[in-house]
């Protein structure tokens, strides 16, 4: 059950970005421009597609190699408090989604960038996203708990790291003075 709640939960947290790419396209922003300024943002997408992959195998029985499946441990608790991390990042995830307003990208907008938002979700965190999307990987670890999905949080924590910093050069650049004060308020991730 607690395998099956957290795809449903994951599935809800894609609904909502996609739902909110699709609406401020109807607006005439261009929200996806993942992989427009580098090639190697898509790195992020194996480790994604193997998340979803071990947590679907693990939920509804896919065939998957067995070794990285193997629970680590037997208690449930762990995965009920796995749970209300992954449903906490949801409800951050859409805070952070009202927070950005126009401004939501997914990827580096070099040719439209639009304010550098600062409040709600954002006066606490400079990555409010990232952060919701790392809490939710931390929830899925302690559902699943297994070697696959350890692995690819892991890989996904250092490549989620690496897209932040790139994104932090472009806002120094793009808001100078006003990024650099917004920085030394807020801090990166928590």
């Amino acid at each position: 059950m607690q395998k099956t709640l957290s795809v449903i939960l994951f599935a809800l947290l894609v609904v909502m970005v996609l739902a909110r790419a699709v609406k401020l396209r109807k607006r005439g922003v261009r929200v996806i421009v993942f992989g427009q300024t580098d090639k190697n943002d898509f790195l992020l997408v194996p480790f994604v597609l193997a998340i979803v992959y071990t947590a679907l195998a693990g939920a509804f029985g896919f065939p998957i190699w067995r070794v990285l499946t193997q629970p680590f441990w037997s208690n449930a608790v762990p995965g009920w408090v796995g749970l209300v991390l992954c449903l906490a990042a949801v409800i951050g995830v859409a805070l952070t989604l009202v927070g950005f307003g126009d401004s939501f990208r997914v990827g580096i907008d070099e040719s439209k960038p639009d304010k550098l938002v600062t409040n709600g979700m954002f006066a606490i965190s400079r990555n409010p996203i990232y952060v919701c999307f790392l809490m939710f990987c931390a929830g899925l670890f302690l559902v699943h708990r297994n070697v696959a999905i350890t692995v690819a949080d892991v890989l996904f924590a250092l490549v989620i790291h690496r897209q932040v910093m790139r994104e932090e050069k472009f806002l120094a650049t793009h808001y100078g003075a006003e990024y650099e004060e917004y920085r030394k308020k807020v801090r990166r991730y928590l």
